[in-house]
């Protein structure tokens, strides 16, 4: 067996093969986009996060620090009639999910995998917490999400918040209503130029209103947190696609 092939319960057709690219694309496990590495089925085009690839029905619970009490199983879909959400991202649940029998919380696999740390440049540390100690830097809230938090605690981003940034700016690719670039799946891909990532919309939009003294060096650091974040919630935390992302952050 190659380390770099696996079997998939989701696609028993062919081996996933793993790849690395810097072109987001719609996971066929969670439904959300991801970026970076990833499981896929070229002849078919099919995708899996590395996180939901990891996935499997039967297997122990997963435990997570933020529900000490919960066990965590893996559903191929959600389970019941009834719509769910994601408690990190607020994102209906679309597709493989992680969700707790007793407490009925439900936890994309992408979103359970968060890193509690991010280490981004110039020193800057980001914590994750399952409540924000204070508001957003982009919607100026405390509730509604996850969020990460700065190590000097200036600064919070919700993860729903970067959710909706990608929708907003990849929405062809999260609904298959723009014409995506060909392929199987119904606008399954994004439409790109030049092997180029889509620009993310509102990544420079905060509810500071001033730009002077510490508040711009404030907003100066988040638009640096937020291409980690960014990477996270792709399901690839990784500098290298983080500098990829940058670099259309403000375009």
């Amino acid at each position: 067996m190659k380390y770099d092939e696996l079997n998939h319960f989701s696609h028993p057709q062919h081996k996933l093969r793993f790849e690395y690219s810097e072109l987001p694309f719609k996971c066929d496990g969670c439904r959300e986009v991801g970026i970076g590495s990833r499981f896929k089925c070229s002849l078919c085009d099919f995708d899996l996060h590395t996180h939901c690839a990891a996935a499997t029905v039967g297997a122990i619970a997963l435990r997570h620090p933020f529900y000490p009490k919960c066990r965590f199983y893996f559903f191929p879909s959600p389970p019941g009639d009834s719509p769910r959400y994601c408690n990190a991202c607020g994102r209906n649940i679309a597709g493989f999910v992680y969700h707790c029998r007793a407490c009925g919380f439900d936890l994309h696999p992408c979103c359970a995998a968060l890193p509690h740390v991010l280490n981004a440049d110039g020193g800057l540390r980001l914590h994750l917490q399952r409540r924000a100690s204070a508001s957003c830097h982009r919607c100026g809230r405390k509730g509604r999400s996850w969020s990460y938090r700065s190590e000097c605690k200036k600064y919070n981003l919700h993860v729903a918040c970067v959710t909706e940034m990608l929708v907003e700016s990849w929405h062809e690719l999260y609904y298959g209503d723009g014409g995506g670039g060909g392929g199987g799946g119904g606008g399954k891909k994004v439409m790109v130029s030049g092997n180029r990532i889509p620009a993310i919309r509102g990544v420079g939009m905060s509810h500071h209103r001033s730009e002077k003294g510490k508040v711009k060096r404030c907003c100066e650091l988040a638009a640096m947190a937020v291409q980690f974040v960014i990477s996270a919630v792709l399901g690839d935390p990784t500098t290298v696609i983080a500098g990829v992302v940058s670099s259309f952050l403000f375009r």
